[in-house]
């Protein structure tokens, strides 16, 4: 089970500790920062913390990739006293730019009310399954009941979205709900299908229907929240409790009807002429666009920027191309790529890796496939474009429409149900080619052991180069307290080291049975069974040496120690000795262990590139205080 605790304080420390921290939310597999200074950010300490896949900077945040289970450290970030809010549109960071600050606001906008979205359209696709299995016929009062609660969530989505204005504008969400209210209130509707001409102090107020709109209420709440701002300034302390609501309505309401409104509608006019013309002309663009492309949204978090024109395309068409169909065919392909890389590698942490993040892609939760699999092996990633592409291509030549909104997996297929259940048929298809596309490319066409021999290169590449760079004399050396040669870490037969679970990991297969100190320090532990000890630097630094696996178990029988806790002891001093022959005799491998156990105090522990016949001359680690 993981330490949730663990992995949120060290992701806190990683983004520069508490007081770098504006806010964080999460969504479905990310924690997403709103920074204050970036340079503060440790990227290399947080790619190295175990329970983190990887991480990314977009849109004006700092993006740290969890998994399904980010609730879980978001929550324990909170008991931290890290506050989960959203920053001001008009709040910057030391380097934000201000398209990405728009994008920041456009995803901490949606983000909170896109469950409740998925929610709504999953009880939708589900009414549509039950009464096409003729469960449930339309008429009758169950289904009514179930649909008007599942479009409750777009009817009312002015509200919601006014409310998170708010949030994200930080001014007050009841006065935003009033005035999203007011947008879709029963009067006001009537007003607007009568048809009759509307004046509001004999200025003409364009006759706009609310229902569902995405921007205008947006933009009627940035205003709003400057007018608050202003009417705070102004109004008197004994009176400003009824005041400022005063004038904030009296103000915002007006410009809302006469201008703010109306614009945010033209702006879905826009939409839904571009919506028309790539239906009309060019149906295959979107769906060929997001399914080739819709791992760089993901990487980068702009596809919940996307969402707005989505939710519009629903408002204006009754239905999506936008993201369903494409998205489809991109996570499926995410999990045809990743099964072929299970079923390919020799690799047991990266197969383990690859089919769980296969089994997610199905799903729709494609971050695991995308961070663990696919971009790290690179080939694999470009198959996932081609074959996303050429399953999106299908899915738009078909016409493939959604008609709610839901994570595009393979529970999604009620989203396709319409009277033409050919839309179904062709969702299935989709899936299909993406999923024998993805698999059979991978499978046949990557060499997959290439592929992991060029993450290690390049790893251990940029590796060298940070020891060339970040070399100074805070620096601790650790040098090699066995002889013996390295062997990769996927080839460890325990978990815990395999995962570097306590922190930066290498095993070596000794050659020698003879354990010198790898530095200057203390023998802080020497465990009874003499087989690993615990030693101190005089910077901190702190060491777990452990000899074989589960050689607990022996009880002792095989070693010899030379030293005890509390004592002072120098580089290359001989620690201890064990039998290698009775080690092995006795059934026990003799990986053992070399681990840094305080990893996430310290800047950076860098490994060393040498596999080969290590001794205590050679550096392990190179310890960044």
């Amino acid at each position: 089970m993981k330490d949730y605790k663990k992995i949120a304080k060290d992701v806190v420390s990683g983004v520069g500790g508490q007081e770098n921290i504006l806010s964080v939310t999460n969504c479905m597999t990310r924690l997403r920062f709103k920074l204050k200074n970036m340079d503060h950010v440790d990227e290399d300490k947080l790619k190295a913390t175990p329970g983190v896949q990887g991480i990314a900077e977009k849109g004006g945040q700092f993006q740290v990739i969890i998994g399904t289970d980010v609730s879980e450290v978001t929550e324990e970030i909170n008991k931290m006293g890290v506050v989960e809010t959203s920053g001001d549109l008009s709040e910057k960071t030391s380097d934000e730019k201000w398209y990405n600050r728009i994008l920041g606001a456009i995803t901490d906008i949606f983000q909170p009310i896109i469950p409740a979205i998925c929610g709504a359209g999953m009880l939708k696709a589900f009414l549509a399954l039950v009464v096409f299995l003729k469960l449930l016929t339309a008429d009758s009062s169950t289904y009514q009941l179930l649909n008007l609660l599942a479009d409750s969530a777009f009817y009312f989505l002015p509200i919601m979205l006014a409310i998170t204005s708010a949030q994200r504008f930080k001014s007050n969400q009841f006065y935003a709900a009033v005035l999203g209210a007011m947008l879709i209130h029963p009067n006001f509707t009537a007003m607007v299908a009568s048809e009759n001409p509307i004046t509001f102090l004999s200025i003409p107020v364009k006759a706009v229907s609310y229902g569902s709109a995405v921007v205008p209420p947006i933009l009627i709440v940035l205003v709003m929240s400057y007018v608050e701002k202003y009417a705070k300034k102004i109004a008197p302390d004994a009176v400003k409790v009824f005041l400022v609501p005063l004038l904030v309505f009296l103000v915002t309401a007006p410009l809302a009807w006469i201008a703010v409104g109306p614009l945010g509608a033209m702006v879905g006019d826009i939409l839904l002429v571009v919506f028309e013309f790539f239906n009309d002309q060019a149906r295959w663009v979107l769906p060929v666009l997001m399914g080739a492309l819709t791992p760089f949204f993901v990487m980068t978090g702009m596809h919940y920027s996307l969402m707005p024109v989505q939710l519009a395309q629903y408002a204006t068409l009754g239905y999506g191309t936008l993201l369903g169909p494409g998205m489809l065919a991109s996570n499926m392909a995410q999990a045809g790529a990743s099964f072929a890389v299970g079923l390919k590698t020799k690799d047991k942490v990266m197969k383990t890796t690859a089919f769980s993040a296969a089994t997610t892609a199905l799903f729709g939760i494609t971050e695991p496939a995308l961070y663990g699999v696919t971009m790290k092996l690179k080939k694999p990633l470009w198959v996932v474009v081609l074959s996303g592409g050429v399953a999106g291509l299908f899915a738009g030549l078909t016409n493939m429409r959604t008609y709610a909104s839901a994570t595009a997996g393979i529970l999604a297929l009620p989203v396709y149900i319409t009277d033409d259940m050919s839309n179904v048929v062709n969702a299935v298809i989709c899936i299909v080619i993406a999923l024998v596309v993805s698999f059979v490319c991978t499978f046949f066409f990557v060499n997959i052991e290439v592929e992991e021999e060029n993450v290690v290169q390049k790893n251990t590449g940029e590796e060298s180069a940070s020891v060339r760079s970040l070399m100074n004399e805070n620096a601790t050396q650790v040098y090699s307290p066995l002889k013996g040669d390295q062997i990769p870490l996927s080839e460890v037969p325990d978990n815990v080291f395999a995962n570097e679970i306590m922190g930066r990991t290498i095993v070596i297969e000794p050659q020698i049975g003879e354990i010198y100190a790898p530095f200057d320090g203390e023998i802080v532990t020497v465990f009874p069974t003499h087989h690993a000890f615990g030693l101190r630097d005089d910077k901190g630094a702190e060491l777990l040496i452990h000899i074989g696996i589960d050689t607990v178990e022996l009880d002792g029988k095989g070693f010899e120690v030379n030293v005890h806790a509390g004592d002072k002891v120098e580089k290359g001093e001989l620690l201890g000795h064990f039998d290698i022959n009775s080690i092995k005799q006795s059934g026990y491998s003799l990986s053992s262990a070399i681990v840094i156990t305080n990893t996430d105090q310290f800047t950076d522990v860098i490994n060393t590139n040498k596999k080969d016949n290590l001794s205590n001359d050679e550096v392990l680690f190179t310890v960044f205080n």
